[in-house]
């Protein structure tokens, strides 16, 4: 069940993560990576934003950007990131630095590669608090990183502060992230599938753990998966990503049972179903996503849409642009008509299973 919509608030009205037609570009000697197209969402406190689409999407080249990440040498970056009402686009390293731990934090996909395997956890931890706190003691900062290791769901805290990320388990690993990332108490929070390398059991745990911090910080979380089964447990909004494109944005609600673009119909028909016949092959999308260095002419996925010779040939020639989907706040970005997609919509899926 999809986590409850936070009561209106004036003073959390205005979203505290702002992308405005975000485009990158990466340089390369086959050609040019166009990786994001015009992407544009926002997050409001207390509010989790999913992220899907397959490999190859957008969704981490988007998340990257948001904390200035990419090489700037390599990258070309245009848009408006507004983090707390800031544009993070052209800032220089050292001001992005300043924000990095205290506006805004990442909890990366695999924490035995993001911790430093030399020191322990407790020292990893210390480090990204003294960042933002120069003039707190060793003493302070020990006792400040103890407590986010408790916090987080870590037994013995005091004792694991002193021990190598080697020797806690992989879900272990992940909470010494979250707690690294939560220690300065920013008010956005990236998560790059975080549960992907983890058991169902952990995995819960974890999203459960996000669920908690984010209700007792009132953290904006922007969250990037591919399992639909996690998005409807802790997603309030959707954006759904093709070929470095929006193709649907909407609630979870919206967006779950009430899908409109034909690409989230084949992620929905891909998912096993509780009430589904358990011998029943899956139905995944026919083809593979496309190359970012040559997309396709109009639509990027109509080489794997069936319905894509329903549109009078604009499919092929023109970029659908995002447009209301008959909800408040429902987006879609497809040539078929309003009419044709609740025709076509009744034989893809049942959505209401999934969400």
């Amino acid at each position: 069940m999809a986590p409850p919509v936070p009561e209106p608030d004036p003073a959390q009205s205005q979203p505290y993560l702002a992308v405005r037609d975000l485009t990158v570009r990466f340089d390369t000697e086959d050609g040019v990576v166009r990786a994001v197209n015009g992407v544009s969402f926002s997050v409001r406190p207390g509010r989790t934003l999913c992220v899907v689409g397959e490999s190859g999407s957008g969704k981490s080249v988007a998340s990257l950007a948001i904390l200035g990440l990419h090489n700037p040498r390599r990258t070309r970056l245009s848009g408006q990131i507004l983090v707390g009402g800031r544009d993070v686009v052209g800032l220089d390293e050292k001001q992005i630095r300043t924000m990095r731990g205290r506006s805004m934090a990442m909890i990366f996909q695999d924490p035995l590669s993001a911790l430093h395997p030399y020191y322990t956890v407790g020292r990893q931890i210390v480090e990204a608090y003294r960042v933002h706190h120069p003039s707190a003691g060793k003493a302070e900062a020990r006792r400040h990183a103890v407590a986010m290791l408790g916090r987080v769901g870590i037994p013995q805290p005091d004792r694991r502060f002193d021990r190598y990320p080697h020797e806690f388990s992989g879900g272990m690993r992940q909470r010494v992230m979250i707690a690294m990332a939560l220690v300065n108490h920013p008010d956005l929070l990236i998560a790059d599938e975080p549960t992907t390398a983890l058991d169902v059991t952990v995995q819960a745990q974890i999203l459960d753990l996000l669920a908690d911090l984010q209700s007792e910080f009132n953290t904006a979380i922007v969250l990037i998966t591919h399992d639909l089964g996690v998005v409807s447990q802790v997603a309030h909004d959707v954006l759904v990503m093709y070929g470095g494109r929006a193709v649907e944005q909407g609630t979870v609600e919206q967006v779950l049972r009430r899908p409109q673009h034909p690409y989230t119909w084949g992620l929905l028909a891909s998912v096993p179903t509780l009430r589904g016949d358990p011998d029943a092959d899956l139905t995944p999308i026919s083809g593979s996503p496309p190359s970012m260095i040559n997309l396709p002419a109009g639509c990027a996925f109509h080489p794997r849409c069936r319905y894509a010779g329903e549109t009078e040939g604009r499919s092929t020639t023109e970029i659908p642009l995002l447009r209301p989907a008959g909800e408040p706040d429902h987006l879609v970005a497809c040539h078929l008509s309003d009419a044709d997609r609740a025709r076509l919509r009744e034989h893809e899926v049942t959505p209401t299973e999934v969400a």
